[in-house]
């Protein structure tokens, strides 16, 4: 049976009880549109706290744009947001901040394109399997969840590369592992910083304020 973990009042129906169960209802009319819903190794996390604009948002944005250009042409595929991904052998059913997901993981099979209610064509609403990269953003109601089940489950999955930042305190904690048979791993280059075997480059990811005072973010490659 599925145990709840809900940051704020979410109704969750009582026969959610199995991964399965939790596909369907995710799915389904009754799914609810906004806040965050997980299955992580049959729990149900639930956050419907607003997503911080300065440590989160903006910081989202800024790494999509960045890796945008490394992505396009090069048979890499970047999603944002409500994107579901799915694996049978991690116990997990996320929507994580960042995936991306190469064609020849689509074309090897390891990850499968799940089509969209009504079969239409090149219509799909989850993945299914290990994406190549995940990204989580550290939020105040997810710290145990994005530090420590999440990393379990991604690894159990069998995701090549996780990449956690956390940017609510006065430094920006940006790592990116890669995927060992123990576990995860930090992945840096020679000279110390964050190494992407998928992008084959390093990165540093650079926090600064524009001429108001406001936070804005930089990832930048490196060597």
């Amino acid at each position: 049976m599925a145990t709840v973990h809900v940051a704020e009042q979410c109704l969750i129906p009582g026969d959610v009880a199995t991964l399965a169960a939790f596909r369907r209802w995710a799915v389904s009319d009754e799914f609810p549109q906004t806040g965050r819903i997980d299955w992580v190794a049959s729990r149900i996390e639930v956050d419907m706290s607003p997503e911080d604009i300065f440590t989160h948002g903006t910081l989202k944005t800024a790494l999509v744009g960045r890796l945008w250009p490394l992505a396009h042409g090069n048979g890499i595929h970047l999603f944002t947001g409500e994107t579901r991904v799915t694996s049978v052998v991690g116990d997990l059913s996320v929507e994580p901040d960042v995936v991306a997901v190469s064609d020849a993981a689509i074309d090897a099979g390891r990850v499968r394109l799940v089509p969209a209610s009504g079969g239409r064509p090149d219509r799909f609403t989850e993945l299914e399997g290990a994406p190549d990269l995940v990204v989580e953003i550290v939020s105040d109601a997810s710290v145990t969840k994005d530090t420590q089940r999440l990393p379990a489950a991604y690894h159990a999955a069998g995701i090549p590369e996780f990449w956690l930042i956390d940017a609510r305190g006065a430094d920006v904690r940006f790592t990116i592992h890669r995927h060992e048979p123990s576990g995860y791993v930090a992945s840096v280059t020679t000279d110390g910083h964050a190494f992407s075997t998928l992008f084959n480059r390093g990165f540093t990811l650079v926090r600064s304020r524009n001429a108001s005072g406001r936070f804005v973010y930089d990832l930048a490659a490196v060597g």
